[in-house]
């Protein structure tokens, strides 16, 4: 794992992942209203596990998964203010709930096959849950692939109102149920490439000029200069035909979530900078503003898991965890009495 994880993050198992300065803050002063209109909603998500218990695929007993759904809803259950709202067990949800939590795009479902072979669908859906607040700008999953989701959320430009959500949120949930961090690894989650802050903050934006096919080297080495990724607003391997881009954070692991959140901002108002830019040449005007809100908003769900890749793609996993590594630790066993196998 440390060499999927350096060839990966480029973090080497001497490297300490550093923890948030509360002296650092956000720099992201609110958009003027010509590029605010650009910016369709912003969401910033992490994952997160609880320390005292093992991963999912580690959770043997319908007690411990019931443990976690016990110890983080007393926790959501003293929100207030703006957090304040209801969680809802997938177990036993009523027909109008579920068909409420479907046409906002919150229901998860149980996972694919690759979750299912490694157990992490036992006794679905036992245990698992969905809180949102009032105005359904904050969501929290619980038992899915990481034990909790948790989702800041709303429409329009205002990055740091979302991302102070969060930090309230994660503070709060924090004093009750303690998150599973180490010194090294930052935040642990079930997929290496979410480890350290374990966050993706992104927004969803109109760029017609800067996106378009004749730009995209220009656009791809924006995104490369202020460490951000672009990917179709529709999902994480979409294309888009429509102008509108999701545009997020690229690192995780070795900086911290306040700095990435700044990554993210820079690199969109540089984006904006160009698009408005581009429109002058073409004789166009910039992102009028007038598409409306895509799933971005609604569909708050970014499930890494495992892709089948094409033949001859190189997957770090089948580079690094070679038959006869796998022999070597498949019976070897961590605290909780798991197996690397």
């Amino acid at each position: 794992m440390d060499k999927i994880i350096e060839d990966y993050h480029g973090h080497k198992k001497t490297d300490n992942h550093p923890a948030e300065d509360p002296k650092v803050v956000l720099n992201a002063p609110d958009f003027p209203p010509e590029e605010a209109k650009m910016i369709l909603s912003t969401r910033i998500r992490v994952g997160r596990n609880l320390a005292e218990f093992p991963l999912g695929p580690g959770l043997f007993e319908d007690k411990t998964r019931a443990e976690i759904e016990s110890k983080v809803t007393q926790a959501l259950s003293k929100f207030d203010g703006e957090l304040k709202g209801k969680y809802y067990s997938l177990d036993s949800l009523s027909e109008k709930d579920r068909k409420q939590l479907i046409d906002d795009h919150f229901l998860f479902k149980e996972g694919d096959r690759f979750l299912d072979a490694c157990g992490l669908n036992r006794n679905w859906p036992k245990n698992r849950g969905i809180y949102h607040n009032d105005k359904k700008t904050f969501l929290t999953w619980v038992n899915e692939e990481d034990q909790l989701r948790i989702i800041s959320m709303q429409p329009g430009s205002n990055i740091k109102q979302v991302f102070q959500r969060l930090l309230d949120a994660l503070s709060k949930i924090e004093k009750v149920a303690k998150f599973a961090q180490d010194p090294h690894l930052g935040y642990i989650t079930s997929c290496p490439t979410n480890l350290g802050t374990a966050m993706r903050a992104s927004v969803h934006i109109h760029l017609p000029n800067l996106g378009n096919k004749a730009n995209k080297a220009e656009f791809e080495g924006i995104a490369d200069k202020f460490n951000v990724q672009i990917r179709g607003a529709h999902g994480e391997h979409t294309e888009t035909d429509d102008g509108i881009f999701d545009i997020s954070n690229k690192r995780r692991l070795g900086i911290t979530m306040t700095s990435l959140v700044q990554d993210m901002y820079n690199g969109v108002k540089a984006m904006i900078k160009r698009e408005m830019e581009l429109a002058k040449v073409a004789n166009a005007p910039a992102a009028a503003g007038t598409v409306k809100a895509g799933p971005h908003l609604k569909k708050p769900e970014d499930i890494t898991g495992f892709v089948v890749f094409p033949a001859g793609t190189t997957s770090l996993v089948s580079k690094y965890c070679t038959k006869e590594v796998y022999n070597k630790y498949k019976g070897k066993k961590d605290k909780a009495g798991v197996s690397f196998e």
